[in-house]
């Protein structure tokens, strides 16, 4: 009898200690809280547009020993988009087996780059506008306000959800520049007249706002119109998406560039202007090659932050930017770095370590929570098999 009674108890028993032991056995298998870490092609963007960071420092160069030519210096911060091609014809010749016709740019999202191109080329000449009548850190500093326009406009286009950080690394960024306006001298060169500086001022201000606004619809057409199926569909899209649509903003800004070039005879105002440029005529060309170098890296690094993060991650980087101007700024072109000038730089480091700091852990946030919901997926999985 005792056996008999053991025997019909045991599938109980083991219920109730399947049940039991369970939440031991999730607990065990629960994988390790997974730290966040940017992936490699983020960071490789973010180190292009530091590297880029020359590219204002020469523009800068070009308008102080004698270049005048707006639209030229403007073409300057795009026309570097030839050096992609050797690139992007090896990368569409190593994936050739999944189809080039599948790797090229879709028709609507290469019309999107057209016309995104020529907004940016217009940004990039008032830019210049402003460069020619501002010092270098006050220029670079009035730029930071580009990334409260990218807020707002990635807020309103592009679907983006502020946090606390976030919203506290656009309002620093944004009040940093703003010192500039209200301080003593407001960094206004001497001999300088006030109507110009206020007016290279506000030029800076709009470019800013201009650029602000390319950026998130940047992001919008890539995830619109750059979506692939089959082989190649990639998350983010492969790097050669991002080559492709780059070269075709670079191209239809260069056309704009050239067309307002021809207008105002910059073509046949050049070799006069090499002549008597402040640094020698070889010196011109030798600033003239490397500014396009490093804005095209500084753009291809904008570009693939978009696409692979966020048109936010892209505005706060260009943000980083800041420092390393001045610090060129100061030392190149022995401008001055006043109390305002300090006071706006302290504002955008702290907005922009804000940001980082909110990123990392809204990042470690989600993933405890994916791993809270696998643990309570498991858990329900392993109670529905042990129910008889």
């Amino acid at each position: 009898m005792a056996t008999i009674a053991a025997a019909s108890a045991s599938p109980a028993m083991q219920e109730i200690s399947s049940k039991a032991t369970t939440p031991a056995r999730t607990a065990a298998a629960a994988p390790a809280p997974a730290r966040y870490r940017p992936s490699p092609m983020v960071i490789f963007s973010a180190c292009m547009v530091l590297l880029g960071a020359t590219g204002p420092l020469l523009l800068r160069v070009y308008f102080v020993h004698g270049g005048q030519r707006l639209f030229f210096s403007a073409a300057l911060q795009i026309s570097g988009w030839p050096l992609l091609l050797v690139p992007i014809g090896v990368s569409l010749f190593r994936d050739r087996r999944h189809g080039v016709s599948n790797l090229l740019l879709a028709p609507r999202l290469a019309g999107a780059g057209a016309l995104l191109g020529a907004l940016y080329a217009i940004s990039c000449f008032i830019y210049a506008l402003g460069s020619q009548a501002l010092p270098l850190s006050t220029s670079s500093l009035l730029q930071a306000t580009q990334l409260a326009f990218t807020a707002v406009f990635a807020f309103i286009f592009a679907g983006l959800r502020f946090t606390p950080f976030s919203a506290n690394a656009v309002v620093l960024l944004t009040i940093g520049p703003a010192v500039l306006g209200v301080g003593p001298g407001s960094g206004k060169p001497a001999g300088e007249a006030s109507k110009t500086y206020w007016t290279g001022f506000c030029e800076s201000i709009a470019a800013a706002a201009l650029a602000g606004l390319v950026l998130p619809l940047v992001e919008v057409a890539m995830a619109r119109y750059g979506r692939r199926t089959g082989p190649t569909a990639r998350v983010p899209p492969p790097y050669v998406t991002v080559m492709q649509m780059q070269a075709v903003m670079g191209a239809a800004g260069t056309a704009v560039c050239l067309i307002g070039m021809a207008i105002k005879s910059d073509f046949a105002a050049l070799p006069s202007e090499a002549a008597t440029f402040g640094l020698g005529k070889t010196n011109y060309y030798l600033v003239l090659i490397w500014d396009a170098v490093a804005w095209q890296l500084l753009n291809m690094g904008v570009m693939g932050l978009i696409t692979c993060a966020s048109s936010l991650l892209a505005g706060i980087m260009i943000a980083v930017l800041l420092p390393v101007s001045e610090v060129l700024a100061v030392i190149f072109l022995h401008e001055k770095f006043d109390g305002p000038k300090g006071i706006a730089l302290v504002l955008s480091l702290w907005g922009f370590a804000s940001y980082l700091y909110g990123e990392k852990a809204q990042k470690k946030r989600e993933a405890q929570k994916k791993e809270q919901q696998l643990a309570v997926a498991k858990k329900t999985g392993d109670l529905e098999s042990a129910a008889p």
